[in-house]
């Protein structure tokens, strides 16, 4: 895929100083011989095809070095926070790399998150704006008045700023990928069923609930000790009330049948209708 300049025109906006990568805790050959001076004096040049100095120096920028571990706990606070599901990664999906959504990573990227890390924003992880409301324990009205309340907020300083969110009638919230289209919003909640995910008729069940199961990990990855993510399929064609009540539900029925097949209990007469 051809190298875009269109990146490289914008960074010559701001002084050399301000986009010079902080080396100080690299130990590799780039960090070795990239200097201020240099940086400054090759960093407007590029190639036919839009190759720059960013784009050379990425790697070494990206991967400090061997001992980079040892010097500091600053990468371990990181790999906490992704451990965690709070900081978003470097893509590696080949796919997602090709449309070069990992360009000039990690500048302009990051997160906000409030004290006790129940209100985060995604800064260009993959979408522009990623904004997520959670906690531990079963209130899922607390935690959607919270989406709400800091989404809203959110639009209001962006609205001043003349850039507001970008939204049509017929296709809702303009996203990266285009299975958000419509609202945008999943609502997911971590639960435990052991019994019914053995269950013949539990896909099915997910189905006609208009529910999708994931494992905690994010999407593509397998449930760990028969806990799922469980979380709305359909971003268009309904409000996000209604999607959020639809998970609120579905998950009081899911703990319901898992509930009776503990108890070594039939549960056809609770499969559902198709919504």
């Amino acid at each position: 895929m051809p190298f875009s300049n269109t990146h490289n025109k914008y960074k010559l906006k701001f002084s050399s100083e301000e986009e010079f990568p902080d080396l100080s805790k690299h130990n590799n050959h780039m960090a070795k011989v990239l200097t201020p001076a240099l940086y400054q004096r090759l960093r407007d040049k590029e190639t036919p095809s839009g190759f720059t100095l960013d784009d050379a120096i990425q790697t070494g920028v990206d991967n400090p070095g061997p001992y980079w571990d040892l010097v500091s706990s600053a990468q371990c606070l990181q790999q906490q926070l992704i451990d965690d599901h709070f900081l978003f990664d470097k893509p590696v999906s080949p796919l997602l790399l090709a449309s070069g959504m990992a360009r000039d990573w990690p500048d302009a990227r990051g997160i906000w998150h409030n004290d006790n890390k129940t209100f985060l924003v995604w800064v260009n992880e993959e979408d522009h704006l990623r904004v997520i409301s959670m906690e531990k324990g079963g209130n899922m009205k607390e935690v959607f008045r919270r989406f709400c309340v800091g989404l809203k907020k959110i639009e209001e300083i962006f609205k001043k700023a003349g850039h507001p969110f970008m939204w049509t009638e017929h296709l809702g919230y303009i996203l990266t990928c285009p299975s958000n289209l419509g609202t945008g919003l999943r609502g997911g909640v971590h639960v435990r069923l052991p019994k019914l995910s053995q269950h013949p008729k539990f896909e099915e069940v997910l189905k006609r609930l208009r529910l999708q199961k994931r494992g905690t990990g994010g999407v593509d990855t397998a449930a760990v000790g028969a806990v799922f993510d469980i979380s709305n399929a359909d971003r268009l064609g309904f409000s996000e009330v209604e999607q959020v009540q639809m998970v609120v539900d579905g998950v009081k029925l899911l703990v319901e049948m898992e509930k009776k097949l503990e108890q070594n209990q039939a549960i056809d007469d609770m499969i559902p209708a198709q919504k």
